[in-house]
């Protein structure tokens, strides 16, 4: 009689996912009734199961094709429904069309930089990321909002502001700036006793205020894609902001990637 392979899925790197999703859906019922504080931590939640999922994934030789896709269904939830819908619910809703439009634009942008990232995991340059990723976007958005509440501040009073930030973060996630993805850092090796001392002083900072200095620095990374980009041309062009680049981009995996799932999970950070 043939052999049959046993069938199922691994549990420890889609739970990891299922709790980033849990994150994003739970981001979105706070908003809806007004706990924005709670909705914002649950969205920077997400991103930490966003990160641990493929690493878990890699170290438990534990990838899927269906570890992949799911995670990818999760992004889309936890990092472009959710943060559109709590800066919607926050300070967008009094702005009738225009604020709809900026939330929608900012899901919209996460759902292409999604599905353009899959497409090229076996082109793309691993130093960086084509576009703000969606788990960057997210926290910039998110940061605002928390950053909002920490102050007392009125959504609503600020609603331009926050529709701006939202559309714009939507844009710069399929847009064609560079941004280091950080994936050649090397936590393996060693570092001088004084590395570690400087990561304590950022656990410091940011516990002092977390929600104004995640929000900057978020902000600062959202804007290090353009001058990285312009800064590494000598003339800028319209395919170095948005269009086709020079790059050959593929409209669907290679067929190397698609006889080798456990790549894609591998590959798998948008």
């Amino acid at each position: 009689m043939p052999d049959h392979k046993r069938r199922g899925i691994y549990l420890l790197p889609n739970l990891l996912t299922t709790a980033g999703l849990f994150s994003g859906f739970f981001a979105i019922v706070s908003s809806m009734n007004g706990r924005f504080e709670a909705a914002a931590v649950a969205i920077f939640i997400a991103m930490i199961f966003d990160g641990l999922d493929g690493r878990v994934a890699r170290m438990t030789n534990t990838q899927s094709a269906f570890g992949a896709e799911y995670d990818s269904m999760a992004d889309m939830v936890s990092f472009g429904v959710a943060p559109a819908l709590v800066a919607y619910n926050w300070g967008l809703s009094d702005l009738g069309k225009i604020g709809w439009l900026a939330a929608f634009i900012y899901v919209s942008g996460a759902a292409l930089r999604l599905a353009r990232f899959n497409t090229q995991l076996g082109s793309a340059d691993k130093r960086y990321f084509q576009g703000l990723a969606s788990p960057a976007a997210a926290a910039l958005v998110a940061g605002l909002v928390w950053v909002g509440v920490e102050y007392d501040a009125n959504g609503a009073d600020y609603g331009i502001i926050v529709a701006l930030i939202t559309g714009l973060s939507g844009l710069l996630m399929v847009s064609n700036f560079k941004y280091n993805s950080f994936k050649e850092l090397n936590l393996h090796g060693k570092v001088p006793f004084v590395a570690l001392l400087i990561v304590m002083l950022v656990f410091v900072i940011v516990a002092t205020e977390p929600a104004l200095v995640l929000f900057i620095v978020f902000a600062l990374y959202a804007l290090a894609g353009p001058i990285n980009t312009f800064r590494s041309v000598d003339k800028v062009k319209l395919e170095h902001v948005v269009g086709d680049t020079d790059e050959e981009d593929a409209d669907f995996l290679s067929e190397e990637d698609q006889d080798n799932p456990q790549k894609v999970e591998t590959d798998k950070e948008a």
